[in-house]
């Protein structure tokens, strides 16, 4: 590729990325100045993180690639190196924390149950968590994840088991099944006379639509399940990133060499 073909094409990837990299900051900085809830707050920091690299990033190529410029050139492979590194071993890290865990099928339902002791012990210290937890609890309470349920008229136990519960309506929602409450509606669940269990989740279980099963470790075995498919969607994501960046590294080093071929040669 020649060298005029080779930095124009690497300069025009660059202003592309320059331009991803503008709705994504402002994103995060508008949630750092108009976040309420935990949800919100949670996300404004990567983003700006990724906004302010990418622009960063990509400004240096194009600068580079625009003005055949040896140094930035130089500097812009340098940090592409590194993201390449990075999203490498995210993606194997991705893969490697989500391999464990899955749900148990629960008789007569639909839905299953997920136990947070089957999960790898990175997902399990990170949920439970006593001030992750929190933040995820909130987090959950402001989204109403529960409130489908809690408007729903499903009138006897059988038609409840036939629903196809999320594994976060499932864990945080209702009470684990052993506990063999006595079924009202989909969030209200009496504990029967003289009640007795080992099972820490069936004693924190509470009817109060603000409590209910948000303190059980079905709950935080639920968000583990959703957690652990989102990062799947993500590793899977990050390996067509890792495509791309790539290939934006190789386009970067021919222009690089081609430049440096240039000069030596003049």
């Amino acid at each position: 590729m020649p060298t005029t073909s080779s930095t124009n094409f690497l300069a025009i990837l660059n202003l592309l990325t320059f331009a991803l990299s503008i709705p994504i900051l402002s994103t995060g900085i508008y949630l750092a100045a108009h976040a309420i809830t935990e949800c919100e707050k949670f996300l404004q920091t990567p983003l700006i993180a990724i906004g302010i690299l990418l622009m960063l990033t990509s400004l240096v190529g194009f600068v580079g690639a625009s003005s055949k410029n040896v140094f930035l050139l130089w500097v812009y492979l340098f940090a592409t190196f590194l993201l390449i590194l990075a999203a490498l071993t995210f993606t194997i890290f991705a893969f490697v924390v989500t391999n464990k865990g899955a749900g148990e099928t629960v008789s007569g339902a639909r839905f299953m149950e997920f136990r947070l002791g089957n999960y790898s012990h990175w997902l399990q210290n990170r949920v439970g968590n006593a001030k992750n937890w929190k933040k995820i609890k909130s987090c959950l309470q402001d989204s109403k994840v529960c409130n489908s349920l809690q408007n729903d008229n499903t009138t006897n136990k059988d038609e409840f088991l036939s629903k196809n519960l999320s594994p976060i309506q499932s864990g945080c929602c209702k009470p684990p099944t052993e506990c063999g409450f006595i079924y009202r509606n989909p969030t209200v669940w009496d504990k029967p006379a003289g009640f007795s269990t080992s099972n820490s989740d069936c004693n924190a279980w509470q009817n109060d639509a603000s409590i209910l099963c948000y303190e059980c470790q079905s709950c935080k075995a639920g968000v583990t399940e959703n957690l652990k498919a989102d990062w799947k969607k993500v590793a899977i994501i990050n390996i067509v990133f890792l495509a791309l960046l790539i290939i934006v590294y190789a386009i970067g080093c021919r222009a690089f060499s081609n430049i440096q071929e240039d000069r030596f040669y003049n």
